[in-house]
């Protein structure tokens, strides 16, 4: 892996786990063993690499959501899959977690990626909700944006509670919860 390659993935990693704050540069160079002034070198500072950090995380999320989203099944079993899949879910997710974070919110450049990436995620969750509406697997009367709010918020404040309470219980509670809500009568 190449230096910037180790700089950007090790900074990823760090956001996850610290935030924009608590991602020094002093951390980044120690966890990608890159070499005194190697950021600077391949990159502005500290912001710049964030930025190619997160956009990064965000590509990443966007095509595994992808994966389930555009794969087999009904609407609903897309939705399923998605609100089903694998997670650290005691980790929380790397993007949720940057809304969280002051420094991030008050720049518009590293806000960027992170609200473009929820708003793709809603929009793709829409289409599958409108989908399944034209398909009669769900009812006409469910608002396929409002459906794709409510599924996000799910996800990332399942996320929270679990945090909060040392357990994933919490999330799969509410995941649980928001398919039996949706699942189509049968």
């Amino acid at each position: 892996m190449s230096t910037p390659e180790r700089l950007i993935e090790s900074t990823r990693e760090l956001l996850w786990e610290r935030g924009y704050v608590g991602t020094s540069p002093k951390a980044v160079l120690e966890r990608s063993g890159a070499g005194q002034g190697s950021m600077y070198h391949h990159f502005k500072g500290k912001q710049d690499l964030a930025l190619a950090a997160i956009r990064r995380t965000a590509e990443e999320m966007r095509a595994s959501a992808e994966g389930i989203l555009g794969g087999p099944g009904t609407p609903y079993e897309r939705v399923e899959a998605y609100l089903r899949r694998e997670r650290d879910v005691l980790r929380g997710c790397p993007i949720g977690r940057l809304t969280m974070d002051p420094e991030v919110i008050a720049s518009d450049d590293l806000r960027a990626p992170v609200d473009e990436t929820l708003d793709w995620l809603r929009e793709r969750l829409a289409g599958i909700v409108e989908e399944g509406r034209e398909q009669g697997e769900f009812p006409l009367s469910l608002d396929g944006e409002e459906t794709a709010a409510t599924i996000v918020a799910t996800v990332q404040g399942g996320y929270v509670l679990a945090r909060a309470s040392g357990s994933p219980a919490a999330f799969d509670a509410a995941v649980r919860g928001l398919l039996a809500l949706l699942r189509p009568a049968r």
